[in-house]
């Protein structure tokens, strides 16, 4: 939905104007020489982050991807998933989502996957590890998204390169967050 001719135009300005209606700024730009990212999206909150984080995404001109079983993707719905950047990982051939998701870098020179770091809307004391590990092993930097309700933003905070050190990572990435936590 991102890259379809007239429609893409027609989400982006209706995007910004329902931004715009209800008080949203967007904050931030995606680096345009930034090809392939994991793009974190937190805090993860409640079933309002999709519709945000997408319009948000229009707003910036940044086509995001999203993976999911591949048993999701079969008819009479696959179409309209892979249509809404949804990438189809078949766990049977790999017990390993990090491992499918990192090999799907490989296939696309132009992936930008988002991800919930905490992996629920419950509140968690601990975010899961798959987006640094996919981001890692694709050699991929993870951009770094937010969404904040209280201020009514939304938009991106910066670029990480991983060093491998995932807890040391881990503090420096969740820093970034801790005005929105």
């Amino acid at each position: 939905m991102f890259t379809t001719p007239v429609i893409s135009s027609l989400l982006r300005l209706l995007s910004i104007m329902v931004l715009k209606l209800c008080g949203w700024k967007v904050e931030g730009v995606f680096p345009k020489e930034v090809r392939q990212c994991v793009l974190i999206a937190a805090p993860h909150t409640t079933n309002w982050d999709m519709p945000f984080s997408l319009m948000i995404a229009f707003a910036l001109k940044m086509p995001l991807h999203w993976v999911g079983k591949a048993t999701i993707f079969k008819f009479p719905f696959g179409s309209l998933m892979r249509w809404m950047g949804g990438i189809p990982v078949d766990r049977a051939k790999t017990k390993n989502m990090v491992e499918a998701t990192v090999e799907k870098f490989t296939l696309y020179s132009d992936l930008k996957i988002m991800m919930a770091p905490e992996g629920t809307r419950s509140h968690v004391s601990h975010w899961k590890s798959g987006f640094y590990h996919i981001a890692h092993g694709a050699n991929v930097p993870i951009v770094l998204g937010f969404i904040d309700y209280k201020h009514k933003c939304g938009g991106i905070l910066g670029v990480f390169h991983t060093t491998g050190d995932y807890d040391s990572d881990l503090k420096r990435i969740q820093a970034y967050y801790q005005p929105y936590m």
